[in-house]
């Protein structure tokens, strides 16, 4: 079996391990947070981390009002500028540790007298070490070039962060289960390696959701990108609604996010006029109504927490991803043209 495959599986105990050997971390941090005056919250990343920062960036602003922003590193490499971090919480999230521009600019922010965080697979990486504190994913090794159990670490840290920060026993209790959860999501394994030959020929697709979730479609139409080579799009359907629907033609792929919670009642919308189109639609859903309207449907667990639907989604996209690959002929192990660190500024 291909190594992404078998970190696909590994999630679970990954996001066990994370919780128990990241607590006392948070509790520090959250202490820090809680004599601060921070007015803003400031995320850096690139790739998939980049995917990662977008969850945080609507858990962070839906759980505390804090306003987020998504870092241009540029302006602090290429254009050589600084930035006003005063009162401000910055976060640099990578795989490696090793993002040169994420670096550039936690130095910035510690210039400046913010609190930092970084979210590394490596306690020794320059950005374990550049950051006042440092969350680790806990992962082992990840040898798939494809990102997998680093993703759902990720944002698994950034949601742990925020429910003790805004000590909210419901979400802290949600996330406990998630493990148990996401188990139940790999059960569907064998559908999705079934389902994936009709995506043999394959070569574009879209991928769609609303809200949160938002951040699964980049991660999904990603994950589709570096390991089967078709040309992926993610939209939020919000936007999709606007130019990009004018692509949509008889029997065009289209993935969607269409979990139980605030965004269903869009996706329903969105999948109507899809249908009108003949667009092919593939939807992962826990609505039994809605699964009935796919051409290919996916279940994941029951859930209308517009946080925790984000793990269960992703799992069942990383494996229809891997899936596709191996049906085409491709490792995914192994995108041309692409290493498992890449360095930019």
């Amino acid at each position: 079996m291909v190594k992404m495959w078998n970190e696909i599986l590994e999630q679970p105990k990954v996001l066990s391990n994370c919780l128990e050997n990241n607590i006392n971390v948070i509790n520090d941090i959250v202490d820090s947070l809680n004599h601060s005056n921070i007015k803003s919250v400031v995320i850096a990343a690139r790739g998939t981390s980049d995917h990662a920062a977008v969850y945080g960036k609507y858990i962070i602003e839906l759980m505390t009002g804090i306003p987020v922003s998504l870092a241009a590193p540029s302006v602090f490499t290429l254009y050589n500028k600084k930035l006003k971090l005063e009162n401000s919480l910055v976060i640099g999230i990578s795989q490696s540790g090793e993002a040169e521009d994420v670096l550039e600019v936690l130095k910035a922010a510690n210039e400046n007298g913010a609190i930092t965080i970084s979210i590394t697979n490596y306690s020794e990486s320059p950005l374990a070490k550049q950051a006042r504190f440092h969350l680790n994913c806990e992962c082992g090794e990840e040898k798939s070039v494809a990102a997998t159990k680093t993703f759902t670490a990720q944002m698994y840290l950034l949601a742990t962060l925020v429910s003790i920060w805004t000590n909210d026993e419901d979400l802290k209790n949600e996330l406990s289960l998630l493990p148990s959860k996401i188990t139940e999501v790999l059960s569907i394994s064998t559908q999705i390696i079934n389902s994936a030959k009709r995506y043999r020929f394959m070569n574009e697709c879209f991928v769609l959701a609303r809200g949160i979730n938002y951040a699964i479609a980049l991660e999904t139409s990603l994950k589709i990108q570096e390991t089967t080579y078709v040309r992926s799009n993610a939209y939020s359907i919000s936007d999709f609604h606007h130019g990009p629907f004018a692509m949509i033609d008889k029997n065009v792929p289209v993935i969607l996010f269409a979990p139980n919670g605030l965004s269903l009642s869009d996706v329903i919308e969105m999948i109507h006029k899809l249908k009108e189109q003949g667009a092919d639609l593939t939807i992962i859903s826990n609505n039994e109504e809605v699964l009935k309207m796919a051409d290919c449907a996916f279940e994941i667990p029951q859930s209308d927490n517009d946080f925790i639907t984000p793990f269960l989604n992703i799992v069942v996209a990383q494996m229809f991803a891997c899936q596709v690959a191996i049906t085409k002929g491709i490792n995914p192990d192994c995108p041309r043209g692409l290493k498992k660190v890449t360095i930019t500024r």
